[in-house]
């Protein structure tokens, strides 16, 4: 839960107007920030946008005439837009408002942001190693990178 006052949320949320949520497709990470997403929706009645970045499989295969990482992306492509299919329907978010796409999650995650024009933009924070101890790679990629607010939602 929020550690904020509800009169005092209503004030500040009521300025987000499209909310962009970042999911890795990885169930325990997702409960969390679904659950802190919809807790900001309550409260904010802001439109929901759902996002999934595949990163590209280096092209392996091809040195040896083999089909390589194509076919297994368009395959982990396909299985992608299922499950966000079931994440957006649990979430009632209509599949126009539902973004899958390969490349650097990071800069997919910026660009769609400004793209829809989401205000805000809640991403899960790992914070493996690195700089990422404190955020994660991606999350401090799409914190310095977005010019919108961004949530960082701290992952167990």
């Amino acid at each position: 839960m929020l550690n904020v006052h509800k009169t005092q949320m209503d004030t500040t949320m009521k300025t987000y107007q499209h909310i962009l949520l970042a999911v890795e497709l990885i169930p325990e990470s997702d409960k969390l920030i679904i659950e802190k997403t919809k807790e900001l929706l309550a409260l904010s009645h802001a439109k929901l946008s759902l996002i999934h970045g595949i990163e590209h499989f280096a092209n392996f295969g091809a040195a040896y005439n083999m089909p390589g990482g194509l076919d297994v992306e368009e395959e982990i492509l396909a299985s992608a837009k299922e499950t966000l299919k079931k994440i957006a329907e649990s979430l009632q978010v209509a599949a126009e408002h539902i973004i899958v796409k390969s490349g650097s999650a990071k800069h997919i995650i910026v660009d769609e942001a400004q793209n829809i024009k989401a205000d805000l933009i809640i991403v899960g924070s790992h914070g493996r190693h690195g700089v990422g101890l404190l955020l994660g790679s991606t999350a401090n990629a799409v914190i310095h990178a977005a010019k919108s607010d961004v949530l960082a939602v701290r992952l167990k």
